[in-house]
C-alpha cells in the first residue's frame, strides 16, 4: 500500500510576520486534515538563520501537530542533533514521546551549513564528536535511571513511553555515518538512493552481532508532489514558488553532499523537467503509487505549502488527493 506523507517546512519569503503566523497555523491544520482522512506520515525538518524563515524548530511544530492529531506519525528529516544541549533535547523528545503515544521519529544529521553552527555557538569541525555525545547521552539519558554526564551524574525524568526509547535514526550519506548507526546500534537513513550504504550496514551489522537495526532508502526518484487537475496551470502559477525552494536548498550544497531533492535547475521549465517538483493529476499520482509499489511502497509526497505558495492553493491540492487518490489507495 502506498505510504502517503505531508512535507512542511513554514518556508515564507519576505519573513512577512502575518505570512509566518498563517504558514505555521495552516501546517497544524493541514496535519489534522490529514489525520482524520487516512494521510500516514508528516515530516518536517530544521534549519536556522535561512532568509526565508525556513523551520529553525520542528520540535515545537511537531508538539502542536499532536496536539491536533490522534493517529499519524510524524518523522523530523533530519534534526540537527549537534545543535542541541543533550539533556535537554532528551527531555524534549520524552515529553513529546507521551503527549504523542509515540508517534515521533527523529532522524539525527549533522546537517551542511556551518553558519548554523556558528551561530549557535557550536565548532563546525567538532560535528563529529558533538553527534557523538548527543546521540549517546540521548541513549543513556532515556533508561531513566542516573549516568555520568560531563563529569557529574546526570538523569532524566520522565522516561520516555516508547521502549526501548523513542525512534532515533542516524541520518547520512557517508560510511562514517553508517559506522555511527552500527557502533550505537541504532537504524539508518541514508539522504539519497544510496543503495550501496544500505550493503555496507548490512555488512557492518551482521559483523557486530547486531541483528535488530536496519538501513532505509528513501525512494529511487523522489517526487513533492502538488495534485491539480490541470499541470500546465499549476506550474505557469506556482512554478516560482517551486523554484524559490529548489535554489534556496540547491545553495547550501556542496560537492560532497548527497540528497534526494537536489536540483540543478534555475528555471520553473528546467524544474519541471527534472521530475523533483510535480504537478500531478490524481490519475498520474495513482499511476506513480502502482508502478513503484514494488521498488519504495508506492511512497506519495505532498508539499503543499512549498516555496510559500499560496496556502489556498495547498488546501485544493490537499482536498483533490483525499477525493480522488485517498479512497483508490485502501
Amino acid at each position: 500500500m502506498a505510504v502517503t506523507t505531508l512535507r512542511f517546512n513554514q518556508v515564507t519569503p519576505g519573513l512577512e510576520p502575518a505570512g509566518i503566523s498563517a504558514r505555521y497555523r495552516a501546517s497544524v491544520e493541514m496535519a489534522a486534515y490529514a489525520d482524520r482522512n487516512g494521510f500516514d506520515l508528516i515530516t518536517l525538518e530544521e534549519h536556522h538563520g535561512a532568509d526565508d524563515g525556513w523551520s529553525p524548530s520542528p520540535l515545537s511544530t511537531a508538539a502542536a501537530v499532536f496536539g491536533a492529531t490522534e493517529r499519524i506519525a510524524v518523522i523530523v528529516c533530519a534534526i540537527l542533533t549537534p545543535l542541541y544541549d543533550p539533556l535537554r533535547l532528551a527531555e524534549d523528545v520524552s515529553v513529546l514521546d507521551h503527549l504523542s503515544g509515540g508517534r515521533l521519529t527523529l532522524v539525527a544529521g549533522l546537517g551542511y551549513r556551518p553558519e548554523e553552527y556558528t551561530g549557535l555557538g557550536k565548532d563546525w569541525k567538532q560535528r563529529g564528536r558533538l553527534q557523538d555525545e548527543v546521540l549517546e547521552t540521548l541513549l543513556k539519558a532515556w533508561t531513566g535511571e542516573p549516568f555520568s554526564y560531563r563529569g557529574t551524574t546526570a538523569r532524566v525524568t520522565p522516561p520516555p513511553l516508547s521502549q526501548p526509547h523513542p525512534s532515533l535514526m542516524v541520518g547520512g550519506s557517508s560510511r562514517v555515518a553508517v559506522r555511527r548507526a552500527v557502533r550505537l546500534r541504532l537504524p539508518f537513513f541514508t539522504a539519497a538512493w544510496l543503495p550501496e550504504l544500505v550493503t555496507y550496514y548490512d555488512e557492518l551489522a551482521a559483523e557486530a552481532g547486531f541483528e535488530g537495526g536496519f538501513a532505509m532508502l528513501p525512494p529511487q526518484r523522489t517526487r513533492m508532489i502538488h495534485c491539480t487537475e490541470d499541470p500546465d496551470r499549476a506550474w505557469a502559477r506556482y512554478g516560482q514558488h517551486f523554484l524559490h525552494e529548489a535554489r534556496t536548498y540547491a545553495s547550501w550544497q556542496t560537492a560532497d553532499i548527497s540528497s534526494a531533492v537536489a536540483s540543478a535547475a534555475t528555471t520553473p521549465e528546467q524544474l519541471r523537467a527534472e521530475g523533483i517538483y510535480a504537478c500531478l493529476t490524481p490519475a498520474e499520482c495513482l499511476t506513480i503509487a502502482r508502478e513503484e509499489s514494488d521498488l519504495s511502497g508506492g511512497t506519495l509526497l505532498l508539499h503543499p505549502l512549498c516555496g510559500g505558495m499560496p496556502i489556498d492553493a495547498g488546501w485544493e491540492s490537499l482536498q483533490l488527493f483525499r477525493d480522488q487518490v485517498i479512497p483508490q489507495l485502501t
